[in-house]
Formats: structure tokens, sequence, C-alpha cells
């Protein structure tokens, strides 16, 4: 069924201001930027900020939300599909990588205004990241239960290991504005953080 004309401007213009948010936020930081500020950079009024979001909140959950769904899609799609325990953990990394590459903005904001900031880690916003580090230890116990990774520690340490190791490698990234130069450097980072994690965490030999 075709989007009606009302449909497709409503579309597009709420893509201009959550473009227009992410600048700003980047920016400013959630709490400094105003939805005057947002309007101004999307060049449009004031008031049709408000037609569109409820709040500033509200506007930035949008993004947290976009940022989530993606996300949990794709652990969907890897729990379905026909992957390994060593792809499954790649796709992972390729997410946050692919996200930084395409939309550097988001990830700014996500490490900056959530990963590392506790002001804005409300409750409703800490159960995404309790999904996400349940369904990533999933992951992980998998690899235990298959011998392919070690089980003298604990399923949940090694997700927080895992994913300490992606997200500071992002954060350090975000912090200096390093840019990923391309496909093959983003190939060769992710292949890193995976091998460096892999080597600690896989099955010992034992004599």
């Amino acid at each position: 069924m075709k989007k009606s004309s009302a449909a497709i401007k409503k579309r597009d213009k709420e893509a201009l201001i959550f473009r227009a948010a992410l600048r700003m936020i980047k920016e400013k930081g959630f709490h400094k930027a105003r939805m005057s500020d947002i309007a101004r950079e999307a060049g449009i009024s004031y008031g049709l900020v408000y037609h569109y979001f409820n709040n500033k909140e509200d506007l930035f959950d949008a993004i947290l939300n976009r940022w989530w769904d993606g996300l949990f899609r794709l652990l969907a799609d890897v729990s379905e599909g026909d992957y390994d325990v060593h792809q499954k953990l790649s796709h992972i990394i390729d997410y946050f990588l692919d996200t930084y590459q395409s939309e550097p903005e988001m990830v700014n904001i996500f490490i900056t205004e959530i990963s590392r900031s506790t002001t804005n880690l409300t409750s409703y916003r800490l159960d995404y990241f309790k999904k996400f580090m349940a369904l990533t230890e999933a992951v992980i116990a998998e690899g235990q239960k298959r011998n392919l990774l070690r089980t003298d520690i604990k399923a949940r340490y090694l997700t927080y290991m895992f994913l300490g190791a992606v997200e500071t490698f992002l954060s350090t990234m975000v912090l200096v504005d390093q840019k990923i130069k391309g496909g093959t450097q983003k190939e060769r980072i992710a292949k890193s953080i995976l091998e460096v994690f892999l080597n600690g965490a896989k099955k010992q030999k034992t004599n």
C-alpha cells in the first residue's frame, strides 16, 4: 500500500529533526542542547518541532530507540541464522563499527550521553542495556557449551570483557574524533578486537 503524502511529509520532517538533534546533542551535549537549537539547525520553526516530538526527552529516546532497535534486529538475525559463535560475536562488533562509520553522531551520543553518563541512564533506558547484555551473554554461554570458550570464567564476566573491549575501543575513537577510513580499516579493527578477546577467552588446552 502506498504511503499518503501526509505520511511521507511526516516521515521526512521527523528525519530532518532527528538529524539536527544528532548534530546539536553531539555538539552541545543533551542537557545544553535546546529544542530551539535543534529547530534552527533543522531550518524549521520552534513550534513545529513540538508537533512531531513532545519534548527533548522524547526526541532523545527516539535517537536511542533507533540504536537499540537496530542492535536487537541484528541479534535476532544472528540467533536465528546459521552462524557459529565467532561469527555471532563478529556481527556484534560490526554493528558498532558500521554505525560509527555511517552515523558517527549517533555512536558519539550513545557513548557520551548513555554508556558513560549515569545522569541520563534512567531505569527505562537501563532495561535496554540489560536486555542487550542478556542476549550477548547467551552467545557467550553457547560458546562455552560448545567447548569453544573457557568455562572457568563465568559467562557473565566474559560478556563484560567482550563488550568492554568493544565499548572502550569506540569510546577512544569518539573522544579523539577519529573516523574509520573505509572498509579495510573497519575489518582490521573488528578482527583485532575479536582476536584479542578470543585469545584470552578461548578454551585452554590441557596436557
